[in-house]
């Protein structure tokens, strides 16, 4: 295994002059990512590569890049993240303009902690601060669909609806994602009487609502639940990757049966079991969301659950992420 190392390149730039009219001429110096700056591309590609792939904070990259011989202050690797962001926006915004012109999208957020040193200045707390971020996904793998898989992420101080508003300003089509209520306004009838998204639910989100209550309290309604449900992700193994032809006869021939035998157990459970308790409020989710709960019945590109997105969040909200980052950076 060959170990990173850091080199200096040094760049020989000839001049010339002429003995006729004094005039100096010099070599161009080469192209650099970030004018002005020392880091070249690789190092950039290292640094960007590292925090936000591999979820190194930037004073570990700093003690990394020490032991190489190579000072790099966070203010300066900082910096180096913001600009080099900058660089790349024109491949962001290709991308943003292809993920987010599908019409069929999976979202899910998530909250980060954000570092804000001028809390910390100010001697409130850590300088550690709440933060969230969202993402985007295209995936047609399912269905063997044409386009490349894909994410979009945002980042927001808050978890205000208006942030999801602006992400989904020019998007429509069928909207995949859990019951946030920022969600709501989108699934409302415009002035022509449609909606301008389709709300299509998660079934592993309404599962895991059954499995918290079975892990806890072994109850036996929660297990039927969980079985009757586990029924329908064994037909989604058999058609995964399939046509979206092929994967809604599919449905039809076998889980639409079991979607209305099991609203109709569903109601009939919640008539008989206490209405406050956590089982009635998770039997109360599901069916006041039927329709969008059907949706994968009515099209065969609709997955059956959230999980592309919540997958693509998992790196990021999870104890992979070795420290929160700077919001400087998350701005860029």
């Amino acid at each position: 295994m060959i170990a990173a190392q850091m080199k200096v390149i040094e760049v020989a730039r000839l001049k010339k002059s002429c003995r006729c009219c004094e005039k100096m001429v010099q070599l161009p110096a080469p192209s650099r990512p970030i004018p002005g700056s020392m880091a070249g591309a690789g190092l950039l590609a290292y640094i960007l590569v590292s925090k936000f792939d591999d979820h190194l904070p930037l004073y570990r990259l700093n003690e990394i890049f020490a032991r190489m011989g190579a000072d790099i202050p966070g203010s300066t690797l900082v910096d180096w993240c913001g600009r080099a962001m900058q660089v790349l926006q024109p491949l962001i915004e290709r991308i943003e303009a292809a993920i987010m012109g599908s019409d069929l999208l999976h979202a899910d957020d998530t909250p980060i902690r954000v570092l804000d040193r001028s809390l910390r200045d100010k001697g409130l707390g850590k300088g550690v601060k709440k933060g969230r971020i969202w993402t985007y996904v295209r995936d047609q793998r399912p269905w063997a669909g044409a386009a490349p898989p894909g994410a979009v992420y945002y980042f927001a101080s808050d978890w205000k609806e208006d942030h999801v508003h602006h992400h989904l300003r020019q998007a429509s089509g069928i909207l995949q994602a859990d019951g946030y209520k920022g969600y709501g306004k989108l699934y409302d009838p415009g002035a022509d009487g449609t909606p301008r998204f389709r709300e299509a639910a998660c079934w592993a989100h309404w599962r895991r609502d059954f499995h918290d209550i079975w892990t806890s309290n072994k109850s036996e309604i929660a297990r039927e639940a969980l079985d009757r449900i586990g029924a329908l992700y064994d037909v989604e193994r058999d058609i995964a990757g399939q046509s979206a032809d092929i994967r809604l006869a599919a449905r039809q021939k076998h889980s639409k049966a079991k979607v209305e035998a099991l609203r109709v157990w569903a109601e009939a459970q919640l008539s008989r079991i206490p209405g406050k308790g956590d089982l009635a409020s998770a039997f109360r989710y599901g069916l006041s969301r039927w329709s969008s709960f059907c949706l994968f019945l009515e099209d065969g590109r609709v997955a059956i659950d959230n999980n592309p997105a919540e997958r693509a969040l998992r790196p990021i909200g999870s104890a992979d992420s070795l420290y929160p980052s700077s919001s400087s950076v998350w701005k860029h």
